[in-house]
């Protein structure tokens, strides 16, 4: 009976080393990708996105999918943007063992820099984006901002029509 008991801690340690090494290894692929955002290493990131990939957010209509993400952001860096900063990045792992978003998941929280290219305008946002990893790869990510704040930092106004 002991051993029975030993062995079973034996295997919970494993479990939860596996786990860890997992958590780390997920952390370490978002890191990948943010730096590869940073750089704009396109490679590096077509690399890390799973063919299947689905990304959603910030608003509830928004999803793109991998090929497009290269595209846009080659599209918004030509001519939009001169670079993005992940200022005091932090992520964190978690597994959920079940459900219909059962998985390898980080969630990353920012505050991001970018900057415009013709006038040098500046917006810092703070952002959360949370990926599901499958096998090494980025899979599915919703992202959130306040995209208002972008715009009001950009010189935007809102009114509303009803004190029109």
């Amino acid at each position: 009976m002991k051993r029975f008991f030993f062995s079973l801690i034996a295997l919970a340690m494993l479990a939860s080393c596996d786990q860890q090494n997992n958590h780390k290894a997920n952390v370490a692929l978002i890191e990948q990708y943010v730096k590869a955002v940073e750089e704009l290493d396109y490679e590096s990131i077509e690399n890390v996105l799973d063919a299947s990939y689905l990304g959603l957010g910030p608003s509830i209509g928004d999803s793109i999918r991998k090929p497009e993400v290269i595209e846009t952001m080659k599209i918004n860096f030509e001519h939009l943007y001169e670079n993005i900063d992940y200022d005091r990045s932090r992520s964190i792992a978690v597994t959920i063992p079940d459900g219909p978003e059962k998985g390898e998941w980080v969630s990353t929280w920012a505050e991001l820099t970018i900057t415009y290219k013709e006038d040098q305008n500046r917006v810092r946002l703070w952002t959360n984006s949370i990926y599901q990893i499958e096998n090494g790869k980025i899979i599915k990510s919703y992202t959130f901002y306040n995209e208002a704040d972008a715009m009001e930092q950009l010189g935007y106004v809102f009114i509303n029509p009803d004190d029109l």
